[in-house]
């Protein structure tokens, strides 16, 4: 069974949470603030974190940079915070989705689901995908071990920035459409929410591009898509 951990200080959205979740065959622990919510994560290993911004003892980005020193389990901010900067800030600092509140709980759970997907293993059956390591002059990517290496370092992505640079590096020198990157990365019915690409590319090019404002390896395609070069 996926366990997930929520981690929100309003009661009433924890029980709606949690009966939601327990109904899909989920296990639940719930945290009312940061602390608790570190402490659980490393005691329970959670699948997936529900995490909200605004806890009563410290702020959540905080505990998102707590978690992401030990852990890439995806991270999904749930927040009344509805500005692109504090977006920016959450996703910057680790977290992989972003939902304001009020919420629905059907788009609250396809995005749970999507992250879980996302953090999944991959690779072929046969094995063939377990060989392929691509590099550039600036960075190398090993699909097997779910790596990249720069400058002799490992770069921290998380689960979402690694499924993109996934299939863009399986895909070459290969124009990636919009639509197709959404669906595989974020679910098929993401496929016109065109700013989480905006927003990942950016992330992905600041992380990994010599120059991001003049990338040479993540290439965009205006008004079609992107592509990866070596």
């Amino acid at each position: 069974m996926t366990r997930v951990l929520v981690v929100e200080d309003e009661p009433q959205i924890v029980r709606a949470l949690v009966i939601n979740l327990k109904a899909r065959k989920y296990e639940v622990d719930a945290a009312p603030d940061g602390a608790s919510a570190l402490q659980l994560a490393a005691a329970r290993h959670p699948d997936v974190v529900v995490l909200d911004l605004g806890l009563p003892d410290m702020d959540g980005v905080e505990v998102i940079r707590g978690l992401r020193g030990w852990t890439r389990v995806p991270i999904l901010v749930l927040s009344a915070r509805h500005t692109s900067d504090e977006k920016v800030e959450a996703l910057d600092a680790g977290a992989d989705d972003y939902v304001t509140k009020p919420f629905g709980m059907d788009e609250l759970l396809a995005r749970l689901r999507a992250a879980v997907r996302r953090a999944e293993p991959v690779g072929g059956a046969d094995g063939a995908d377990d060989v392929v390591v691509v590099e550039t002059e600036g960075f190398t990517v090993d699909l097997a071990a779910k790596k990249v290496n720069r400058d002799g370092r490992d770069v921290r992505l998380t689960p979402t920035e690694w499924h993109l640079l996934e299939v863009l590096v399986r895909n070459t020198g290969r124009l990636v459409s919009q639509k197709q990157l959404l669906q595989e990365v974020w679910g098929p019915s993401y496929g016109t929410e065109t700013n989480y690409l905006r927003v990942y590319m950016a992330q992905l090019r600041r992380k990994l591009e010599l120059d991001p404002s003049h990338p040479r390896h993540f290439i965009t395609e205006p008004g079609m898509g992107y592509r990866f070069e070596r």
